[in-house]
């Protein structure tokens, strides 16, 4: 079981190491729920993660000597971060083994703090299965991203700050992956406020923890690809599930389309870049996952780390999720002034043609028909019903595509 000393260690050690991260009251989202809802922003956090407190704790609590032969560690892409800039910090070798699928801005980000990147494996566990067996070849001290002590009493010290700073906290929300997050903040949080509500998110792709609570026991569950790959996990901690059981009040999942629109809601309302792990709490809190909850809530945006393109992949998700964007494939008679009026009778609609595409040439089309694909930006779900609803009416055979 971890040791709150650990926790209250990690914070001597960590102090003025790492940076101490806003905590924001998000008005908009505290409206909308009818709570007072605040972010913990270690999307902000040095090397973009709250993963630079496990493993600068677990490595500036170790010898020199034990540092002498380098680390090496696994990860999605924070861990590996966090672990580079402090092997960095301390003039300390470091490889990182990642899964193939990981995101190029992680791999880059990792390489430019320092750190030697081996890609292998289709997911975390087989890239961290790999990282163990050259550990044990090399002699290099292994780095857990989640299943250690050390590591946990790193990320716990988020639990002090809140008590710090809201000290008459109801509930938090915290991402689960492997469970060293949520097993450090809620030791720090139980031990001296025992009637704060610490609630898990997992990806319903990934339910390792959820899945292990249930069971009684840790077990290996099949996982799908996930917005939220920095909790994707088929396995969750031995060391990290009894604390979980023990001091974890719920866990909850969400799907896909509750974390885009969980990402892009933060981009619009408060500015705030979010990867798709640290998403999941506010996701489970729009959704309605969470039941009975009242009282000052903190959702913990876990990190910040996403590239580019998945955020195009995000955002289109999340605008379809909530009803802002409406792909339509409509077959027209081939004739001269019939694309114009499909687009007049959308313009009656109220809604606004972003794309699209005519194509009279596809074999499976009828002779003397077209087919045409249109996207749209629309108002909500409402108001997609209503477009939907003026085409047909109008004799228009359309079919929404997903």
């Amino acid at each position: 079981m971890l040791d709150y000393n650990l926790i209250l260690d990690a914070a001597q050690r960590l102090k003025k190491r790492v940076r101490r991260t806003e905590l924001i009251q998000a008005h908009h989202f505290s409206e909308r729920l009818g709570l007072p809802l605040y972010f913990k922003c270690e999307n902000l956090q040095r090397t973009g993660a709250f993963k630079i407190r496990g493993a600068l704790n677990f490595m500036t609590a170790q010898s020199r000597e034990a540092l002498a032969g380098g680390v090496i560690t696994a990860s999605a892409g924070n861990h590996a971060q966090g672990v580079a800039f402090s092997a960095d910090l301390l003039g300390v070798k470091a490889v990182v083994y990642m899964p193939e699928s990981t995101p190029p801005q992680k791999v880059f980000a990792t390489r430019d703090y320092g750190a030697e990147v081996v890609l292998e494996g289709k997911n975390f566990d087989e890239a961290c299965a790999a990282a163990l067996r050259q550990a044990e070849q090399t002699g290099a001290l292994f780095v857990h991203p989640f299943n250690d002590p050390l590591v946990m009493a790193g990320q716990g010290t988020i639990g002090l700050e809140l008590l710090e700073d809201i000290p008459d906290l109801a509930n938090v929300l915290v991402p689960i992956g492997g469970g060293g997050l949520i097993a450090g903040i809620a030791r720090a949080i139980k031990e001296t406020h025992p009637h704060v509500r610490v609630i898990g998110v997992e990806s319903a792709a990934a339910p390792s923890m959820r899945q292990a609570v249930k069971a009684g026991e840790v077990i290996t569950v099949p996982i799908r690809a996930s917005l939220a790959d920095g909790i994707a996990v088929k396995t969750a901690g031995s060391n990290t599930f009894p604390v979980v059981r023990d001091y974890v009040d719920e866990i909850v999942l969400v799907d896909e389309e509750e974390i885009a629109l969980a990402i892009v809601s933060l981009m619009e309302r408060n500015k705030l870049m979010v990867e798709g792990a640290g998403a999941v709490g506010l996701a489970a809190l729009l959704n309605g996952k969470v039941k009975k909850i009242t009282g000052k809530t903190v959702a913990l945006l876990s990190g910040g780390n996403i590239d580019v393109k998945t955020i195009a992949v995000v955002v289109e998700r999340g605008l379809l999720a909530a009803g802002r964007y409406l792909k339509l494939k409509v077959e027209l008679d081939d004739v001269p002034g019939a694309l114009a009026r499909l687009a007049a009778e959308i313009a009656e609609a109220r809604a606004n043609i972003s794309i699209i595409t005519h194509d009279r040439r596809s074999e499976s089309l009828p002779i003397g028909k077209t087919e045409v694909l249109v996207e749209l930006e629309t108002r909500g779900a409402e108001h997609i019903h209503e477009v939907t609803k003026h085409l047909t009416k109008r004799g228009y055979m359309i079919e929404v595509i997903k």
